[in-house]
């Protein structure tokens, strides 16, 4: 019986041996030859890193033909036109939809981590400006800025000094050594468990290796097009967001600083819709198989397809939770649209900002705004946000009050009827 041709993938998946061995092979073969034949066939289209695993061996990568599907698909939506039915993050838009992404990659990154504060807690404290009141919020917090931070440099090259301040900033006023903050770790005591059963995952490199290490990645980050291997700048970012995790620098905030470091690389490399998504989001709803993809990258061989298949099938959810999202909103607005319609004096009045307010507030009652929150979701000035909100409580549409010093703005119960009875 003539045996089947063998190629770097079982079906259609890149399946490492631990998932393989539970699979029927084809027709003439058993496991050992089936497995055989995947690994020549990778081991003849891999290509090596300049980036070194624990023993000195460069990390090796492939392009499968599922990474290059999912390149392509990133590439069209990432770096060209959102394709969606409704809109996509429009200019009267742009700065709501960034600062929910940001929100949203704070608070996911920091729950992926351990942070428990609940998501409508933390928005309220990034969106109102509060300052943190524990630990967890500190950790919400400081993602925000780190995030933030990363706007400010997104066109430039980035050197181990910008990757240590971006730790500083994740980590500043949590860490059980304020001093460790910023700083790579000295110490070889870091060991990756599995929670479940206790099992040692992962030990990374040394600490005498890191400063070496970590000028290495910045030389691979800032790499032209032109060096060889070609590494398309999607997986490039994704090699980043690995390397970090692998090497465990710091002795704490690696996975926080990994993923910032992911999203630097994809702004610098033109990718703009990365601005937009969270991939932190899409990782909390399966934290284990986030370990497995660095598992497997390093019990075999350390191929690296593993973790960038695993990365490039995230960015792809992130992009389509996106897409779910301005489907969203397109429909919160047509419903305040359809509203105003009665209402022609007052939906003459309202901007965009208005509307979108309105919009959140029927379907958040519980909402409290506060111009410092306006003004930051929306990047304005503060008497704009004041004004906006202020006209908002003449109409009836908000009820005014105050906490502390300042005005405070709550959602009236019959907010949908005083709409429709604009300007009764």
């Amino acid at each position: 019986m003539a045996q089947a041709r063998v190629g770097q993938l079982a079906g259609d998946a890149y399946l490492h041996w631990d998932q393989l061995r539970h699979r029927t092979p084809p027709p003439g073969l058993d496991l050992a030859t089936w497995w055989l034949g995947i690994k020549l066939a990778r081991q003849a289209n891999a290509q090596p890193l300049p980036l070194l695993d624990k023993g000195g061996g460069a990390f090796l990568f492939g392009t499968p033909e599922p990474v290059q599907i999912h390149l392509h698909h990133i590439d069209q939506d990432a770096a060209g036109t959102l394709r969606s039915e409704t809109e996509g993050p429009t200019p009267a838009h742009r700065d709501e939809y960034l600062l929910r992404s940001l929100v949203e990659e704070s608070i996911t990154s920091s729950q992926l981590e351990g942070a428990s504060t609940t998501r409508r807690v933390a928005e309220a404290m990034l969106r109102e400006r509060r300052k943190p009141r524990d630990h967890d919020e500190r950790m919400i917090y400081n993602n925000f800025l780190a995030m933030r931070a990363i706007q400010d440099f997104r066109g430039e090259n980035i050197t181990p000094s910008r990757i240590l301040d971006l730790h500083r900033r994740v980590t500043e006023g949590m860490l059980e050594d304020p001093a460790d903050a910023g700083r790579l770790r000295t110490t070889d005591d870091i060991r990756v468990f599995n929670e479940e059963n206790g099992i040692l995952l992962h030990q990374p490199p040394q600490a005498s290796e890191l400063e070496e290490r970590l000028e290495r990645l910045c030389a691979f980050a800032n790499a032209p097009e032109t060096s060889r291997p070609f590494v398309h700048p999607v997986l490039r970012a994704i090699l980043l967001h690995f390397m970090i995790g692998y090497d465990h620098p710091f002795v704490d905030g690696n996975g926080r600083t990994a993923r910032a470091l992911f999203y630097w690389s994809m702004l610098r490399s033109g990718y703009w819709l990365s601005e937009f998504i969270s991939i932190s989001n899409v990782l909390k709803k399966a934290p284990a198989q986030y370990g497995l993809a660095y598992l497997h990258t390093e019990t075999d061989g350390s191929d690296t397809t593993y973790f960038l298949l695993h990365q490039l099938e995230t960015i792809r959810a992130a992009i389509d939770a996106l897409r779910n999202h301005l489907h969203r909103k397109a429909q919160e607005r047509r419903t305040v649209d359809r509203l105003l319609a009665p209402a022609t004096e007052l939906g003459d009045t309202l901007n965009h900002r208005q509307r979108d307010l309105l919009a959140h507030a029927l379907k958040h009652p519980e909402a409290v705004y506060t111009i410092a929150g306006h003004k930051g979701l929306h990047a304005t000035v503060y008497q704009t946000a004041r004004t906006d909100l202020l006209s908002l409580a003449n109409a009836g549409l908000l009820v005014q009050g105050r906490r502390g010093r300042g005005f405070v703005f709550t959602v009236p119960e019959d907010l949908s009827a005083r709409i429709q009875a604009y300007p009764g």
